[in-house]
């Protein structure tokens, strides 16, 4: 075989292997049902890493969803967005662990599309414990959309690949200036 051709059947052979590879996934128990996400280690090290570390640990023993987003209450958002929110929700506990690096879009080519699993921040550079899932497809959650003034987006590190009708159960859920009257506990797992 000519080097050329060994090269090329050798770099097919690594690229096909990594995109054949199995993704880790974690399940999300809630009293309304599961949610099964696929974690994107490979586009989305930094953060999928972070996500995963936090389920071993038991970080989410006692996690929540308990933030909704949907058009009608958020009247003062000129860019409007539907997802669900969910993570420790006490600031006192959020601060206990360290932020992580921001994984752009742009950087890892995830997309919050419909189901999509991201990390919740304030500046780039602040996320640690606080996630959402998109409802539905929200471009202007990603680089440069218009969410966020700084432009930067979020970081998409997974995404849901069963029970999004369990989502959309949540999101419809009684709320008050997007926060659920009766939060949603949540246990997380790996398989």
């Amino acid at each position: 075989m000519k080097p050329r051709f060994a090269f090329l059947f050798v770099y097919i052979l690594f690229f096909t292997n990594i995109y054949a590879q199995q993704l880790p996934k974690t399940i999300f128990k809630t009293s309304l049902g599961v949610i099964v996400c696929e974690i994107d280690t490979v586009h989305a090290p930094a953060t999928a890493l972070n996500f995963l570390n936090h389920v071993k640990n038991r970080t989410f023993e006692n996690a929540l969803f308990y933030r909704v987003v949907r058009p009608n209450n958020q009247p003062k958002s000129k860019v409007k967005i539907e997802v669900i929110q969910g993570g420790l929700y006490d600031d006192k506990l959020i601060e206990k662990y360290p932020p992580i690096i921001h994984e752009t879009t742009q950087q890892t080519g995830l997309k919050h599309t419909n189901g999509a699993l991201s990390m919740a921040r304030n500046e780039p550079g602040t996320a640690s414990t606080e996630f959402f899932i998109c409802v539905g497809d929200q471009p202007s959650l990603d680089f440069g959309g218009m969410r966020n003034i700084d432009g930067q987006g979020f970081a998409v590190f997974g995404r849901v690949i069963s029970g999004m009708e369990v989502v959309r159960k949540i999101q419809q859920l009684k709320d008050t200036s997007q926060y659920l009257v009766e939060p949603v506990k949540i246990k997380i797992e790996a398989p």
